[in-house]
C-alpha cells in the first residue's frame, strides 16, 4: 500500500469534499455542535477520511479529545488509520470511492437544505 504524504491526503480531501470536516476535528468546532456533527466527525475518524489534529482538544462537556500522535499507531484518529484509507483512494479502490462520494455528497446536501 502507498505512502501518502500529509499534503497528499489534504489534497484528496479536498477533492472529495472532506476539507470542511477536517478543519471542523482540527479546530475542535465538531466536538462542540449538535451530537449528530460529532457523531458524524467520529465516523469519519473511524474509517480513516479524517485524522486528529497535532493539539488536543475538548470536547462541549469538557472531556479531552486526544491529539493523533497521543493514540497507538493505525487506531482511528492517526496519520497512519487515515493513511491507510486515503492510499486505498490513491489506488483507485472503486468501492472506496463510491462510499466516499456518496457519503460526502450527501452531507453537502443536508448542509444546503
Amino acid at each position: 500500500m502507498k505512502q501518502l504524504t500529509f499534503l497528499q491526503i489534504a489534497k484528496l480531501q479536498k477533492t472529495y469534499n472532506v476539507k470542511q470536516m477536517q478543519e471542523m476535528i482540527n479546530d475542535g468546532s465538531c466536538w462542540r455542535r449538535e451530537g449528530s456533527t460529532g457523531r458524524f466527525a467520529m465516523s469519519c475518524l473511524e474509517s480513516g477520511v479524517c485524522m486528529l489534529p497535532l493539539e488536543p482538544k475538548v470536547d462541549y462537556y469538557g472531556n479531552g479529545v486526544p491529539s493523533r500522535n497521543m493514540l497507538k499507531p493505525a487506531t482511528k484518529g492517526t496519520f497512519l488509520n487515515c493513511n491507510q484509507f486515503w492510499a486505498r483512494v490513491y489506488e483507485g479502490d472503486v468501492e472506496t470511492i463510491e462510499w466516499l462520494e456518496e457519503t460526502f455528497d450527501s452531507v453537502e446536501k443536508e448542509q444546503v437544505l
